[in-house]
Protein backbone atom coordinates (compact mmCIF):
# COMPACT_ATOMS: atom_id res chain seq x y z
CA UNK A 1 0.00 0.00 0.00
CA UNK A 2 0.90 3.85 -0.49
CA UNK A 3 1.28 5.86 1.84
CA UNK A 4 -1.77 7.38 0.50
CA UNK A 5 -4.13 4.44 0.56
CA UNK A 6 -2.69 3.64 4.21
CA UNK A 7 -3.93 7.15 5.41
CA UNK A 8 -7.35 6.31 3.37
CA UNK A 9 -7.40 3.35 5.17
CA UNK A 10 -6.79 4.58 8.64
CA UNK A 11 -9.80 7.39 7.96
CA UNK A 12 -11.85 4.84 6.95
CA UNK A 13 -11.53 2.49 9.89
CA UNK A 14 -11.81 5.45 12.38
CA UNK A 15 -14.55 6.74 10.67
CA UNK A 16 -16.27 3.10 10.84
CA UNK A 17 -15.48 2.41 14.36
CA UNK A 18 -16.88 6.23 15.03
CA UNK A 19 -20.21 5.77 13.48
CA UNK A 20 -20.65 2.38 15.12
CA UNK A 21 -20.07 3.96 18.37
CA UNK A 22 -21.74 7.41 17.70
CA UNK A 23 -24.88 5.51 16.75
CA UNK A 24 -24.80 2.78 19.59
CA UNK A 25 -23.49 4.87 23.14
CA UNK A 26 -23.85 8.11 21.85
CA UNK A 27 -21.63 10.96 21.33
CA UNK A 28 -21.29 12.15 25.46
CA UNK A 29 -20.48 8.32 26.27
CA UNK A 30 -18.15 7.41 23.35
CA UNK A 31 -14.21 8.00 24.05
CA UNK A 32 -11.38 8.72 21.61
CA UNK A 33 -9.34 5.42 23.41
CA UNK A 34 -12.50 3.34 22.91
CA UNK A 35 -12.94 4.55 19.26
CA UNK A 36 -8.77 4.24 18.14
CA UNK A 37 -9.18 0.71 20.23
CA UNK A 38 -11.36 -0.50 18.03
CA UNK A 39 -10.13 0.49 15.06
CA UNK A 40 -6.83 -0.48 16.17
CA UNK A 41 -5.22 2.57 15.63
CA UNK A 42 -3.06 5.24 17.78
CA UNK A 43 -4.28 8.29 19.20
CA UNK A 44 -1.39 9.67 17.67
CA UNK A 45 -2.80 8.50 14.44
CA UNK A 46 -6.59 9.89 15.01
CA UNK A 47 -5.16 13.40 15.76
CA UNK A 48 -2.79 13.50 12.42
CA UNK A 49 -6.18 13.50 10.29
CA UNK A 50 -8.94 14.67 13.32
CA UNK A 51 -8.55 18.08 15.71
CA UNK A 52 -10.60 16.01 18.39
CA UNK A 53 -13.75 14.08 18.64
CA UNK A 54 -16.50 16.88 17.82
CA UNK A 55 -14.20 17.26 14.49
CA UNK A 56 -14.84 12.84 14.13
CA UNK A 57 -18.10 13.55 14.61
CA UNK A 58 -18.70 16.65 12.68
CA UNK A 59 -17.48 14.35 9.42
CA UNK A 60 -19.75 11.22 10.39
CA UNK A 61 -22.52 13.54 10.67
CA UNK A 62 -21.60 14.63 7.16
CA UNK A 63 -21.34 11.63 5.72
CA UNK A 64 -25.28 10.60 7.37
CA UNK A 65 -26.30 13.43 6.03
CA UNK A 66 -25.23 12.60 2.58
CA UNK A 67 -26.70 9.39 3.08
CA UNK A 68 -29.79 10.90 4.17
CA UNK A 69 -30.03 13.10 1.07
CA UNK A 70 -29.28 10.29 -1.28
CA UNK A 71 -32.72 8.17 0.51
CA UNK A 72 -34.66 11.09 -0.10
CA UNK A 73 -33.40 11.47 -3.67
CA UNK A 74 -34.54 7.99 -4.74
CA UNK A 75 -37.80 8.11 -3.07
CA UNK A 76 -38.46 11.69 -5.56
CA UNK A 77 -37.21 10.21 -8.60
CA UNK A 78 -39.46 7.04 -7.78
CA UNK A 79 -42.00 9.04 -7.64
CA UNK A 80 -44.07 11.02 -10.60
CA UNK A 81 -41.54 13.20 -11.91
CA UNK A 82 -42.10 16.97 -11.54
CA UNK A 83 -45.11 15.89 -8.62
CA UNK A 84 -46.11 16.93 -5.51
CA UNK A 85 -46.17 13.69 -4.76
CA UNK A 86 -42.76 13.08 -5.39
CA UNK A 87 -42.19 15.75 -2.38
CA UNK A 88 -44.13 13.67 -0.39
CA UNK A 89 -42.14 10.69 -1.41
CA UNK A 90 -39.21 12.11 -0.24
CA UNK A 91 -40.24 13.77 2.94
CA UNK A 92 -41.47 10.29 3.61
CA UNK A 93 -38.44 8.44 3.37
CA UNK A 94 -36.80 11.26 5.23
CA UNK A 95 -39.45 10.35 8.43
CA UNK A 96 -38.74 6.70 8.08
CA UNK A 97 -35.21 7.12 8.03
CA UNK A 98 -36.14 8.46 11.77
CA UNK A 99 -36.68 4.93 13.18
CA UNK A 100 -33.19 3.64 12.36
CA UNK A 101 -31.18 3.75 15.97
CA UNK A 102 -28.26 5.21 14.42
CA UNK A 103 -29.70 7.96 12.81
CA UNK A 104 -32.03 8.76 15.59
CA UNK A 105 -28.80 9.04 18.21
CA UNK A 106 -26.20 10.85 15.89
CA UNK A 107 -28.19 12.73 13.68
CA UNK A 108 -31.51 13.85 15.65
CA UNK A 109 -30.44 13.64 19.53
CA UNK A 110 -26.51 14.55 20.00
CA UNK A 111 -25.73 16.68 17.19
CA UNK A 112 -27.83 19.61 18.22
CA UNK A 113 -25.40 19.52 21.36
CA UNK A 114 -22.24 18.38 19.67
CA UNK A 115 -22.20 20.53 16.82
CA UNK A 116 -24.68 23.19 17.42
CA UNK A 117 -27.60 24.65 14.73
CA UNK A 118 -25.45 26.95 12.88
CA UNK A 119 -23.07 23.83 11.72
CA UNK A 120 -25.92 21.28 11.21
CA UNK A 121 -27.53 23.59 8.99
CA UNK A 122 -24.59 24.57 7.06
CA UNK A 123 -23.90 20.46 6.66
CA UNK A 124 -27.57 19.73 6.21
CA UNK A 125 -28.02 22.34 2.69
CA UNK A 126 -28.41 19.31 0.15
CA UNK A 127 -31.97 18.29 1.83
CA UNK A 128 -33.42 21.97 1.94
CA UNK A 129 -31.90 22.64 -1.50
CA UNK A 130 -33.66 19.47 -2.72
CA UNK A 131 -36.59 20.29 -1.10
CA UNK A 132 -37.01 23.80 -2.68
CA UNK A 133 -36.14 22.12 -6.16
CA UNK A 134 -38.74 19.61 -5.54
CA UNK A 135 -41.62 22.74 -4.87
CA UNK A 136 -39.92 24.64 -7.51
CA UNK A 137 -41.00 21.56 -10.16
CA UNK A 138 -44.50 20.96 -8.79
CA UNK A 139 -45.40 24.64 -8.67
CA UNK A 140 -43.58 24.68 -12.42
CA UNK A 141 -45.99 21.64 -13.64
CA UNK A 142 -48.77 22.73 -12.20
CA UNK A 143 -49.14 19.76 -9.91
CA UNK A 144 -49.57 22.65 -7.18
CA UNK A 145 -50.67 26.66 -7.01
CA UNK A 146 -47.98 28.91 -7.06
CA UNK A 147 -46.65 29.65 -3.56
CA UNK A 148 -43.67 31.83 -2.01
CA UNK A 149 -40.88 28.72 -2.74
CA UNK A 150 -38.69 30.16 0.23
CA UNK A 151 -41.39 30.23 2.64
CA UNK A 152 -43.01 27.39 1.78
CA UNK A 153 -39.40 25.33 1.77
CA UNK A 154 -38.64 26.87 5.19
CA UNK A 155 -42.46 25.77 6.93
CA UNK A 156 -41.95 21.99 5.64
CA UNK A 157 -38.71 21.51 6.34
CA UNK A 158 -38.78 22.88 9.84
CA UNK A 159 -42.06 21.04 10.27
CA UNK A 160 -40.17 17.82 9.11
CA UNK A 161 -37.41 18.01 11.62
CA UNK A 162 -38.94 18.70 14.15
CA UNK A 163 -41.52 15.73 13.39
CA UNK A 164 -38.30 13.45 13.05
CA UNK A 165 -37.08 14.80 16.52
CA UNK A 166 -40.48 14.00 18.06
CA UNK A 167 -40.39 9.89 16.29
CA UNK A 168 -36.94 9.39 17.78
CA UNK A 169 -37.97 10.42 20.90
CA UNK A 170 -41.36 8.71 21.36
CA UNK A 171 -41.70 5.14 23.29
CA UNK A 172 -43.31 3.93 20.37
CA UNK A 173 -41.52 4.59 17.39
CA UNK A 174 -43.24 3.30 14.51
CA UNK A 175 -47.04 4.33 16.12
CA UNK A 176 -45.54 7.26 15.66
CA UNK A 177 -44.04 7.34 12.18
CA UNK A 178 -47.70 6.09 11.14
CA UNK A 179 -49.28 9.01 12.64
CA UNK A 180 -46.45 11.50 11.47
CA UNK A 181 -47.21 10.04 8.01
CA UNK A 182 -50.86 10.22 7.98
CA UNK A 183 -50.79 13.91 9.33
CA UNK A 184 -47.94 14.77 6.69
CA UNK A 185 -50.15 13.62 3.95
CA UNK A 186 -53.60 15.56 5.26
CA UNK A 187 -51.30 18.55 5.20
CA UNK A 188 -49.68 17.76 1.23
CA UNK A 189 -53.65 17.22 0.18
CA UNK A 190 -54.46 20.39 1.84
CA UNK A 191 -52.20 22.42 -0.66
CA UNK A 192 -52.38 20.25 -3.87
CA UNK A 193 -56.09 21.31 -2.95
CA UNK A 194 -55.53 24.98 -3.69
CA UNK A 195 -54.28 24.36 -7.12
CA UNK A 196 -56.57 26.19 -9.41
CA UNK A 197 -59.02 23.97 -11.36
CA UNK A 198 -58.45 23.19 -15.56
Amino acid sequence: MTQRERSDSTIEDLLRVAREQFGLKGYAQTSLDSICDSANVTKGALYHHFTGKRDLFRVVYEREQASLAEVVSEAYREARPDSWEAVFAGARAFLREALRPEVQRISLLDAPGALGWETMREISTDCLRMMRVGIERAVTSGDIAPHSTTALTHLLYGALCETAVAVARAEDKQTAFELSVAELGSFFDAVARQRQPD
